[in-house]
């Protein structure tokens, strides 16, 4: 699937990103799911202004996203949105539900969830995410059970199944425990800033630091193959427990990672950072993907058949 944030608003793409997607080379049809980016119940500033690049180019020093060494990002964008109410009127009554298959991402308190959940019921979106978890802005949600509660609450009113996007520093094992039969699947968001340099560097200055008395949430949030360790340890967690919840491995990078994260026990795969860093490697990788499989799929009957005819 296609992380949060990473195809924008409408799953096309952001701007930078729509030549691509017209040319062919994003192809958002082929992914089984493309998460939108996140709303808030009320228009959110957050760091990052369209007409300011320097608060959106990775090379300036007073961006919200920094490329990070080894093909990752930090970013500070602190949930930047319109509002739901925005996003039901000019958004969601013109997206193709029946090309691209949707889903819509929420953070905000119980009561905002719920609310928001039930505006866009209406829509055919295949499923809700709800970032419960987002680094730039401070959780919604601090203590599990008040997660747990939360899910539960928007189950109740939702008409979609829901995907539960927790962090590294909440306590993803009671949620995961809570929520088992509420939730259809888990997922992480990036890294904090200050668990990914304690495990990796010792504690360092992030280079979002300009931005930290801006937004909550301390020096951002770390995603990409930085992040791969921290989040693919935690999926490993909710696995080996058997708690029984579906984990999305986030931070896919590269084709090989695919097989890497399902011998750990990840039921999909999450694209988000690798649409920043090389835009077009995400639907490569989907492609090759896709052929691979139709193909052991084909050599396996082929087997079977061979095998049938000899008796």
């Amino acid at each position: 699937m296609v992380a949060s944030g990473a195809l924008a608003f409408k799953g096309l793409g952001w701007w930078w990103e729509r030549p691509l997607v017209w040319f062919g080379l994003i192809k958002p049809e082929i992914f089984d799911l493309v998460v939108l980016k996140s709303l808030t119940r009320l228009p959110r500033k957050g760091n990052l202004c369209w007409w300011k690049p320097w608060t959106w180019l990775p090379w300036s020093p007073w961006s919200c996203v920094r490329f990070l060494k080894n093909g990752g990002a930090v970013n500070k964008v602190g949930l930047t949105n319109k509002g739901i109410g925005w996003f039901v009127k000019k958004v969601a009554p013109k997206l193709k539900y029946k090309k691209y298959k949707l889903a819509a991402s929420f953070f905000g308190t119980r009561e905002e969830l719920v609310e928001m959940v039930q505006m866009l019921n209406p829509f055919d979106f295949v499923a809700y995410e709800l970032n419960v978890s987002c680094p730039n802005s401070g959780h919604a949600l601090s203590q599990a059970e008040e997660t747990i509660e939360t899910v539960k609450a928007v189950y109740a009113v939702s008409r979609r199944p829901l995907i539960v996007k927790v962090s590294k520093d909440q306590d993803y094992l009671a949620i995961a425990a809570g929520v088992k039969g509420y939730a259809q699947a888990l997922s992480f968001n990036s890294v904090p800033w200050a668990i990914w340099t304690f495990s990796n560097q010792g504690r360092k200055k992030s280079p979002l630091w300009r931005l930290e008395k801006k937004v909550s949430g301390g020096g951002g949030g770390v995603s990409g193959k930085p992040a791969q360790s921290q989040n693919w340890s935690a999926m490993l967690d909710i696995v080996e427990r058997k708690i029984g919840v579906p984990v999305i491995a986030s931070s896919i990078m590269n084709y090989n990672d695919i097989a890497y994260v399902q011998k750990l026990g990840a039921a999909a795969v999450s694209f988000g950072t690798i649409h920043m860093r090389t835009p077009r490697k995400a639907t490569q990788i989907v492609l090759r993907h896709k052929a691979e499989t139709s193909k052991e799929i084909k050599e396996f009957a082929g087997k079977v058949k061979r095998m049938v005819d000899s008796m």
